[in-house]
């Protein structure tokens, strides 16, 4: 998706050969329009496949997710990061280390808000080790709903998380693959 590569290449900071900053262009600023025609490529994509559900990780994901379940007619689901007070004691949790942010989180979903029935995609920002999205699997795994791919604006190739989901078998369809940071240079397909 040339839109997005060209706000990469203006906005991203490098902040070692392992971690981007995209925070001026999906983790901290979002451009209604790119998300919007992000979405709509994801549904493009994934269309006719039945999908009944997209679900993501809060909260850099949800704007993607928004776009793609607006395009595709279906209601979208986060995992929270944390659980409140009003939600089931019957919900799943997950720990997830964050390589970006340094600590273990908990992800949270209501086994209310997806079904055996549904057809899930998951949708996320950035894949890089994909420790966050294997949790979010894991816990659609438990629910026992099929699902259909995982859709993410960036991946990182020289990572290991997009790998390990397509050697489990998972459909993964990316906006923009990075190949590396090396030399202080985004080097994208």
């Amino acid at each position: 998706m040339e839109q997005l590569k060209q706000k990469i290449r203006e906005e991203g900071v490098i902040l070692s050969q392992q971690v981007l900053s995209l925070d001026s262009v999906l983790n901290h600023q979002i451009d209604p329009q790119l998300m919007m025609e992000m979405g709509k490529e994801f549904a493009a994509r994934y269309a006719g496949n039945h999908i009944t559900k997209i679900v993501t990780v809060e909260s850099s994901g949800i704007p993607i997710a928004f776009a793609t379940a607006y395009f595709l007619n279906v209601p979208m689901v986060f995992a929270r990061k944390k659980k409140t007070r009003v939600m089931d004691e019957d919900s799943l949790v997950e720990r997830v280390p964050s390589f970006t942010k340094g600590f273990v989180t908990e992800l949270v979903i209501s086994r209310k808000m997806v079904l055996p029935t549904d057809h899930v995609l998951i949708i996320d920002d950035i894949l890089a080790n994909g420790e966050g999205l294997k949790a979010l699997h894991r816990m659609i795994g438990t629910i026992g709903a099929p699902i259909v791919g995982l859709g993410v604006a960036v991946e990182k190739t020289f990572q290991k998380g997009s790998l390990a989901f397509r050697e489990m078998g998972v459909r993964v369809e990316s906006l923009v693959k990075i190949n590396s940071l090396a030399d202080g240079i985004i080097h994208m397909d």
